[in-house]
Order: structure tokens, then sequence, then C-alpha cells
């Protein structure tokens, strides 16, 4: 006679080791400019202070990921943007929860960025991107800037950008 285990034995159990992680879904802007790429410093008085990063934030649960970046990037930064192609989308666990970012190629559409929560911005080209001290979830999306063509972000990538 076959008998089945208790189903108390199949419940997964947390252990001191292994923090229930929460899953917190981010989305970054690499904006490009003139063959550039805005990267931003973490503020003092947030987690990860002094990484850099591209710039972003939560997605709350009434938008999409393109429309969260866009409310993020006009409130962190005071400027706007068209949202282009996604570029990757990473998980990497912190201690504080796993953040599961998605990094869209964005270009500047009116305004220039302002400091409002990052402590500076830097335009920089894509292969002098590895200079800088990243945020372990943005070094995916790093990497395949460095290594994609210097006309990935042409005007063509953002039909509504030719229209101005």
């Amino acid at each position: 006679m076959h008998t089945s285990e208790p189903a108390t034995r199949q419940t997964p159990q947390s252990t001191p080791q292994e923090p229930q992680q929460r899953l917190i879904r981010v989305v970054g802007a690499a904006i490009m400019r003139d063959g550039t790429v805005l990267c931003a410093q973490r503020g003092s008085t947030k987690s990860l202070a002094g990484y850099w990063e591209f710039p972003g934030g939560k997605i709350e649960v009434h938008e999409t990921p393109q429309q969260a970046l866009q409310r993020e990037i006009e409130e962190e930064l005071r400027c706007e943007i068209t949202v282009g192609h996604e570029l990757c989308t990473t998980r990497y666990a912190y201690d504080f929860g796993t953040i599961e970012l998605t990094t869209f190629l964005c270009h500047l559409t009116e305004g220039e960025p302002h400091l409002t929560e990052h402590r500076e911005v830097r335009w920089l080209s894509p292969n002098h991107l590895h200079e800088l001290d990243w945020a372990p979830a943005d070094r995916e999306a790093v990497g395949l800037l460095e290594s994609m063509p210097s006309t990935v972000c042409a005007v063509s990538d953002f039909p509504e950008a030719m229209q101005s």
C-alpha cells in the first residue's frame, strides 16, 4: 500500500538564511541624446546611495511600464521622454527585495534633466559607461549598450522625434 507524505512536508518554509523576498517591478530609461546616454547617480538618502543607474522607478498597479517610465522621468528629472524599444529585463536580489528592472531605450523630447533626487547626472558615450560604479540591476543594460553600434539610437528608432 502506497501512502502519500503529509501536506506539511510539502509546504516550503523560510529559513533565516532565505528571507522572503518581495518582487519590486521597476523601469529604467536609457535616455539617448547625440550619441550619449544619460547616467544618474543615486542620492545619499536613497538605498544604493552613490551607485549609478538609468533613471526611473516603480511601476504602479494601474500603469504600463512605458507610462510608469514617462511619469517617473517627469517627477525625477523634470523633463519629457519618448519611450522606445525594450533593451532588457533583469532580476537582482538585494537585501530589501528582488528588483525586476526593465530598461528601455528612450529619447529626450522636452526640457533638460534637473536634479531632484539624484546626486549627479552625466551624458556619456556608450563606450565609457563601464567607468561608473553601476547598481547591480543596471549592469546588464550597460553591457548591452556598450556592445551596440553607435547608430542604435538614430532618429529612425523614434518616429515621433522626426516630426519635431
